[in-house]
């Protein structure tokens, strides 16, 4: 039985989040339904993680095993052609047995997209969050410096999180501008429920000067999501890249 990973790119606004479920349209339901139409097989694929509803994803990256004998670029292409088109395979390869898209993971990367034009974007709008108060990026950037490492991120989740550990490794936090859009890119070995929108929010705070930039270390110290910022909408939110 071969063992084969995918990269995949979606937009999440036409799904109930990445995660299978009964009766309702989502993105590891709609492949894994593809997938076993054409195999033949009764295929189940696992993802490097869940995304919520709304959440787009640029590199997502799922395995699943096969006995399939169609060659991967044919594979390939059948699956592109036959899968909801807001839902695309990037890359397909053959990996060894030991390869788990979730548990073989080095690093996560999201982006949150913020548009700071001052106009609402009626084109871009479903992919992007809107703020129309200039957001002072420096100060964002010095806080964010407060949360690269290991920490206790108890303050950054929501309470339906499932995990008993809150400690995490951000690696990096990287704050840019672009076409008066602010990009707020973070990498770290895992993230807590909501974990990304939460920070996210909490620096548009910080940029509109709602909170301080030397209280994050007190945010974090504190355990106490009241203290934290606003999550931040779905819509803005992509994950970017898994990295093995």
């Amino acid at each position: 039985m071969k063992n084969i990973k995918i990269e995949i790119e979606y937009n999440g606004k036409r799904f109930h989040g990445w995660q299978r479920l009964a009766r309702l349209k989502t993105v590891q339901g709609e492949i894994e339904k593809t997938l076993s139409e054409i195999t033949g097989e009764n295929i189940k694929i696992i993802g490097s993680g869940r995304t919520d509803a709304g959440v787009h994803a640029l590199g997502q990256v799922a395995n699943f095993r096969t006995n399939c004998n169609i060659p991967l670029n044919i594979l390939l292409e059948i699956l592109n052609i036959k899968l909801d088109k807001n839902i695309k395979i990037k890359n397909i390869k053959e990996v060894d047995n030991y390869f788990h898209s979730r548990y073989s993971l080095k690093e996560k990367t999201y982006r949150y997209i913020i548009n700071n034009s001052g106009n609402v974007s009626p084109l871009f709008n479903e992919y992007e969050y809107f703020v129309s108060k200039k957001l002072n990026i420096h100060w964002m950037r010095k806080a964010a410096e407060y949360l690269i490492g290991t920490h206790n991120f108890k303050a950054f989740k929501t309470p339906q999180n499932i995990y008993k550990n809150t400690v995490r490794t951000i690696y990096n936090i990287n704050i840019y501008n672009f076409n008066e859009r602010i990009y707020i890119e973070i990498t770290g070995n895992g993230f807590l429920y909501n974990m990304v929108r939460i920070i996210a929010g909490t620096l548009v705070d910080v940029g509109l000067g709602k909170i301080k930039v030397n209280q994050i270390p007190n945010i974090l110290e504190s355990k106490n999501r009241e203290f934290a910022g606003e999550i931040l909408p779905p819509n803005g939110l992509y994950l970017l890249k898994v990295r093995y």
